[in-house]
């Protein structure tokens, strides 16, 4: 059942993470959003009556990307006025998202039929940081499946570069270098609009990654995640290689069934898994309470329960490596955080 208030405060919401990880104007115009929906467009009355959960679902983001490819398409100037930080004025920064709402109806209401596309090759960086933890049980060699796989941002993990605090991996001629720095928090069309106005330079790093997909290619399969990875875990797997399961800010997204279906699958493939063939687990999911996202790692063989290994950046601008002994629990999903039972 939609919840009106629920719906609006998603926008305060997310301009609070916006704050938090330093992109003013996104902060701004979610404000202004949360102020300016209004029931004059089909767009404002799909978000007002929202059935789902607004938080978890990304609505909030859902809306601010299309508006973002309005302004980078160049058609409204006032809008543009708004995305490049020369109009601050609450009142006119709403007054001027309302009426873009009513104007452009047409071309923001499908905006909101899809959650945001995970847009940002940094985040790779949490993911390396816990196939480096499964490389130290299992060895170097790594067979990987991603589910929500970013257009194939991260499914270039082996293409990167990586600088993680002093501990260097991936190959020297890579033209993306991704080196996760606390004092540097801060790119085709859709992705680009996903991307933040305010993080310049991961717009430039996701230009240079999208021209390496383009260049090399990379084995992209639409489907359903959970029908997906039941099908590639029932494949051969060849020895002395390390089969692991990789996702970020993707299980939010997920219904109940296909996130038990997974794990089931998981836990069944664990119980088969060798040591000559080795399965993992490691996954880069919100903490939503705390604005940072949280890197766990589980494999098999071994007895040893899901661990949280490392704390990251949203967009991969810090990775803090955590020492044991680490924290284990078993993840639950509620309003696209985890939450201890």
């Amino acid at each position: 059942m939609a919840n009106k208030p629920a719906n609006r405060a998603a926008f305060e919401i997310q301009a609070g993470y916006c704050t938090a990880m330093d992109a003013p104007i996104t902060a701004r115009v979610c404000t202004a959003l949360a102020e300016a929906l209004d029931r004059d467009s089909d767009t404002g009355r799909r978000v007002l009556d929202w059935p789902g959960e607004p938080v978890a679902d990304a609505l909030a983001l859902r809306l601010v990307g299309g508006l973002h490819a309005l302004h980078r398409a160049g058609l409204d100037p006032t809008l543009s006025a708004v995305f490049s930080g020369a109009e601050t004025d609450p009142s006119r920064v709403s007054a001027t998202l309302k009426g873009t709402l009513v104007a452009r109806d047409a071309a923001l209401l499908p905006w909101l039929d899809g959650p945001p596309q995970t847009n940002e090759a940094a985040r790779s960086a949490g993911m390396m940081t816990g196939i480096l933890h499964l490389a130290e049980r299992y060895g170097p060699r790594f067979e990987v499946l991603e589910i929500g796989s970013s257009a194939g941002l991260n499914l270039l993990i082996d293409r990167y570069r990586f600088d993680l605090g002093g501990v260097t991996v991936g190959p020297d001629t890579s033209p993306v270098t991704i080196r996760p720095d606390v004092a540097d928090p801060v790119a085709a069309a859709r992705l680009a609009a996903y991307v933040w106005i305010d993080a310049v330079e991961r717009q430039a790093r996701l230009a240079a990654a999208i021209a390496m997909v383009r260049a090399g290619g990379v084995d992209l399969v639409e489907g359903d995640a959970a029908d997906w990875v039941e099908a590639q875990l029932a494949e051969p797997q060849p020895e002395g290689v390390t089969r692991v399961l990789m996702h970020s800010v993707v299980w939010q997204y997920l219904s109940a069934t296909s996130r038990e279906r997974i794990r089931v699958a998981m836990d069944a493939a664990g119980a088969r898994a060798t040591v000559e063939r080795p399965l993992g687990w490691v996954m880069m999911e919100p903490n939503r309470d705390l604005h940072r996202h949280e890197v766990r790692v589980r494999g098999w063989p071994g007895d040893r329960a899901m661990e949280l290994v490392a704390l990251t950046h949203a967009h991969g601008a810090w990775v803090e490596g955590l020492s044991p002994p680490y924290e284990t629990r078993d993840y639950v999903m509620r309003r696209g955080a985890y939450e201890k039972d």
